[in-house]
């Protein structure tokens, strides 16, 4: 059984879907949870709710904003004391069609994920390993995708955002182990969450489904315990591993 007894884990992205499962499982585990949303403010509210325990906050900011980011990690701090673990999970995905969009669109595409999914990212990790610098140690677990492997046909920037991820991740692996700071990678695959719900219905569901010798998306358990692993104490050796959750439909060598 892990035990994050009282870890204090900020987790972005995690008002819904994959981090807020990932919420539960470390206030399960005994974490305190600070929530990270950006607009939804009630589901971040819900996520707090089914958390276990006590001492979880909720906290906003967007993350594309690289004053927000500080701001918002001040304040976890300043209400819980420390953070330890860090957990990138929030994330944009946008589809826009090399042939369909305008070249105005393209580059607005471009500027929103990578604002996000790699500048956004890259200032939490700054942000919170300064902190964990001071503080002797943590762990951080960055949330990718098998679409860094793959690629993205229709949604680009985001197959090139979350290799940048991937990258951004082994270079910190090296240069934080000295300060007792693990920085390791979940790559999933499609996930049974709210936001895969329209790829999900149909027969493109079930092509996607196919991808897959089970026949199936991961279900969002399947990839928060792949983080709660890479948090965990004793995991710390595996710094730079980039563990896919993808139910085998890509495999690469």
């Amino acid at each position: 059984m892990l035990d994050f007894t009282d870890k204090v884990v900020l987790i972005t992205g995690s008002s819904r879907g994959i981090g807020r499962v990932t919420a539960q499982l470390f206030a399960a585990q005994g974490a305190r949870v600070a929530v990270h949303y950006h607009s939804n403010q009630a589901a971040a509210e819900e996520t707090l709710r089914s958390l276990d325990g006590e001492g979880h906050i909720i906290v906003r900011g967007d993350i594309a904003k690289a004053d927000e980011v500080a701001a918002l990690t001040d304040h976890v701090v300043t209400r819980l004391g420390r953070i330890d673990v860090l957990v990138n999970n929030a994330a944009i995905y946008e589809d826009h069609p090399l042939a369909d969009v305008s070249y105005e669109a393209w580059q607005a595409s471009w500027q929103r994920v990578i604002d996000t999914n790699v500048l956004g990212a890259a200032n939490m990790c700054f942000c919170v390993a300064r902190h964990m610098i001071e503080r002797g140690g943590g762990r951080i677990v960055n949330v990718s995708s098998r679409g860094a492997f793959r690629g993205e046909p229709t949604g680009p920037a985001y197959g090139a955002s979350k290799a940048a991820l991937n990258s951004m991740s082994q270079s910190l692996a090296k240069y934080l182990a000295p300060y007792n700071i693990s920085v390791a990678v979940v790559a999933p695959g499609f996930v049974e969450t709210e936001m895969a719900r329209e790829a999900l219905t149909g027969q493109s569901g079930i092509d996607i489904r196919s991808q897959s010798p089970f026949n199936r998306v991961a279900r969002p358990q399947e990839v928060a315990y792949a983080v709660l692993f890479l948090a965990s104490e004793g995991a710390e050796f595996m710094t730079g591993a980039i563990i896919d959750v993808n139910g085998a439909s890509y495999l690469r060598t």
